[in-house]
């Protein structure tokens, strides 16, 4: 049996950044990651990085203004090899930072608990038994497969993961669900050149935006050529030896349409991975989604035992991972006052081209409370920044409370959104009004400068 005073079982962000912290401290530290392809989690490995070093290099693609698609295929090609580099640098960076130093060990194999202080790990070659005084859980989520007939074993099906290990461009790709994930995938392969359709099973595009907001968005779309198909409520997924054939019902008309693709990306959600972690030795619950419940500090059920991350459920974004080390690192050696209750103004973007990015309520929510509100749009086009980089599609959309002038929300579906919506949740969290975003002096040509405009209330 090794003695620990942690083990962090997942080389998530948060738990690699606590890692490192405690070993630092001089905390004696396992971590336990069941995959040598997952050192330093699902951002660099699956997630953040080579999905925008994708979204960027499918927009170099487009500026070459490719005449043909094998041209097209070799651009993509060049960039999944690209990808391959820069994460296999990352992953390696990640492993050595914790591997160098003395008080932290590093077990590549699978976790699971045998008391609330003991943990099993396996790996290739033998079983340890390891002890830890306390024990962090940051296992992070994985795609939910749907069970629909002919997925399982199809070669032309695809997930999140296994799309960016695609060496040859689909001529055509289908992808099953119409979310945030599920669109960021179709639009850098309608600029790498896919023909590209979406099958949304819901009656709304994007339904957690604004109607305006959600149309600006299938608009810019649409005229990538791609297809997005609502209520589109898939059967069976057929294959023959060149092609798949999504077969789905029209939840409207209830007629059955078949739609062809050389890959079919499924894009339905993802959950979180507690499965062979054994939680019942420890006595650790699980929510009714099946996420690991956690308290405001991130414990859960046994108090010795933390989740972090995406698998203790709700907005799964690395930088709240990172957030629940902050939280865990105030309780062990702070006052002990910070917890999830903190985060408020807490942005997304969702990497479209262009960029969607959202702080806050958006108008229908804001309207809900019944507060007295005021909207401001500006079309993106009217700002000089989009000129100049040659983007001009979008909506820039605020919701301000006029009794304290309090920014309630706002929505940036425009070119560079995901750095300039930053500048509205910082303005939010420090409580001040949407009059420092109406006069502060920005730089020029730039789209910060657009926060004058889109905050000139009248």
């Amino acid at each position: 049996m090794k003695k620990y005073d942690a083990i962090i079982i997942g080389f998530g962000k948060g738990g690699k950044t606590l890692a490192a912290d405690l070993g630092n401290r001089g905390w004696s530290v396992a971590v336990v990651e069941r995959s040598k392809e997952m050192y330093g989690g699902t951002c660099i490995n699956i997630g953040c990085i080579p999905t925008k070093v994708l979204v960027h290099l499918s927009k170099v693609a487009q500026y070459n203004h490719y005449t043909t698609f094998e041209q097209r295929a070799e651009a993509f090609h060049k960039a999944i090899v690209e990808k391959r580099k820069i994460t296999a640098d990352l992953r390696q960076k990640n492993f050595d930072n914790l591997d160098s130093k003395d008080s932290v060990t590093v077990y590549t194999g699978t976790a699971s608990f045998r008391s609330p202080y003991e943990i099993e790990v396996k790996t290739d070659g033998e079983t340890i038994m390891l002890q830890g005084e306390k024990i962090f859980i940051n296992t992070g989520a994985s795609t939910v497969i749907p069970s629909i007939k002919g997925i399982k074993n199809n070669p032309f099906v695809y997930t999140s993961t296994s799309i960016m290990e695609l060496d040859k461009l689909p001529r055509r790709l289908a992808i099953v669900g119409g979310g945030y994930i599920g669109l960021e995938f179709a639009s850098i392969f309608a600029n790498f050149g896919s023909e590209v359709t979406v099958l949304e099973g819901g009656d709304k595009f994007i339904p957690r935006e604004d109607r305006d907001i959600a149309e600006a968005v299938k608009t810019v779309l649409e005229k990538k050529g791609m297809s997005i198909r609502l209520n589109a409520v898939v059967q069976e997924i057929e294959r023959d030896s060149d092609k798949a054939t999504v077969v789905y019902r029209d939840a409207l008309s209830g007629e059955t349409i078949r739609v062809e693709a050389d890959a079919i990306l499924l894009a339905t959600g993802r959950r979180p991975n507690t499965e062979g972690l054994n939680l019942e030795a420890a006595g650790v619950k699980l929510t009714e989604r099946g996420a690991i419940d956690v308290d405001d500090r991130l414990h859960t059920t046994v108090n010795n035992i933390w989740a972090i991350g995406d698998v203790r459920g709700g907005l799964q974004f690395t930088y709240l991972s990172l957030d629940d080390y902050r939280i865990i690192r105030d309780e062990l050696f702070g006052d002990g006052k910070r917890n999830t209750g903190d985060r408020e103004a807490v942005a997304y973007s969702v990497f479209i081209d262009p960029p969607l990015s959202h702080v806050g309520l958006n108008e229908e929510q804001a309207r809900r409370t019944g507060r007295h509100i005021k909207v401001s749009k500006v079309i993106a086009a009217t700002m000089p920044r989009t000129r100049t980089v040659g983007q001009t599609e979008g909506l820039l959309k605020a919701v301000i409370d006029v009794d304290t002038n309090q920014i309630l929300g706002c929505t940036l579906f425009c070119a560079e959104s995901s750095e300039i919506i930053n500048l509205v949740a910082l303005t939010m969290r420090t409580d001040n009004n949407y009059v420092l975003l109406r006069d502060n002096i920005f730089t020029h040509p730039s789209m910060s400068e657009s926060l004058n405009d889109l905050f000139n209330i009248k």
